[in-house]
């Protein structure tokens, strides 16, 4: 059995540099500290976490919308998951942020929820701080 992971963060940094976070393997692996080979193009593999997270981009529209097929090294064989990100700009010239994560298998749910919070929103927060983009 699967389930749904559904989340809404905002950052105080435009929709393109959230993006640029998320999808270029530099600015990655700067946030994360941890090693990051991400394809800027649909059907190109992606990894992140030093290969604990893998997949393919299935959709990417620059600063609007990032969807991959995705999944952890602890996923039961042949099984992904899809993640969409989807970007919104807000009045004050920040982004909101929609992660709609389906197919995660029930039992990784709380260790994937608290993930996202910890190794994501929260490194992607203090690193908006430190670099002021």
């Amino acid at each position: 059995m699967c389930k749904t992971i559904k989340q809404k963060v905002k950052f105080k940094a435009s929709p393109k540099v959230i993006y640029e976070l998320l999808a270029d393997s530099k600015k990655h692996q700067a946030v994360t500290g941890e090693k990051a080979i991400i394809s800027n193009k649909i059907g190109g593999n992606f990894s992140a976490y030093d290969g604990y997270i893998t997949g393919v981009n299935v959709d990417l529209l620059p600063a609007k919308r990032i969807v991959q097929a995705w999944r952890g090294s602890d996923f039961p064989d042949g099984v992904f998951s899809m993640a969409a990100f989807v970007l919104v700009p807000t009045k004050d010239g920040g982004t909101e942020l929609t992660l709609t994560h389906r197919g995660v298998p029930k039992n990784l749910i709380p260790g994937i929820e608290q993930g996202w919070k910890e190794f994501y929103w929260d490194k992607m927060k203090n690193y908006i701080l430190l670099k002021k983009e």
